[in-house]
């Protein structure tokens, strides 16, 4: 699973690099990384319910809630990062549903074309995933496809976060 995890993130990095969505290098960013654990486990339960009829969305949300958590960590992390399920308190908000609208409407306050821009971003992004994990035939209720899943909802949660930091600016260049 971790050749798979790898792949994924190289396809969806080139894929991002191509549109200047990210930087060439990925960044670091401890504390976004360290939330991932309990913000998995805390999703996990919302997200294989719903991967079956709806598989770009249970994926893509996970996208949402890494732009939103490099966001949260940009402006107030003193108070995001005491957060015990952020999760919760992004989804409880206006419900699983409408969480994608809430990221972008209310955390990265983007309207018109950028809001639909992100909207179609995350989605082909989490339609390449969802694609990837097919390709991969795994047996549905398997531990594999359980692993492969959550290695799905990682890379896209490690790729929406790195998205969200090079649009407020931060760059991972090579230093000289």
């Amino acid at each position: 699973m971790e050749q798979f995890e790898q792949q994924l993130n190289n396809d969806l990095h080139q894929y991002l690099l191509s549109l200047d969505e990210v930087d060439d290098r990925q960044p670091e960013c401890p504390d976004v990384e360290e939330k991932w654990e309990t913000i998995a486990k805390a999703y996990l339960p919302d997200g294989i319910r719903e991967f079956q009829d709806f598989p770009s969305a249970s994926l893509g949300w996970m996208m949402y809630i890494g732009l939103a958590v490099a966001k949260m960590w940009d402006t107030e992390w003193e108070i995001y990062g005491n957060i015990e399920d952020l999760y919760a308190y992004m989804r409880d908000k206006r419900g699983y549903d409408a969480m994608d609208e809430y990221i972008r409407e209310e955390i990265l306050l983007l309207k018109g074309d950028d809001y639909k821009q992100l909207e179609n971003l995350v989605g082909e992004c989490a339609s390449r995933v969802h694609n990837a994990l097919v390709h991969q035939h795994l047996e549905p209720g398997t531990k594999a496809a359980f692993n492969g899943f959550v290695s799905c909802l990682h890379q896209l949660y490690l790729m929406g976060a790195a998205i969200q930091l090079k649009r407020m600016g931060y760059r991972m260049t090579k230093m000289n």
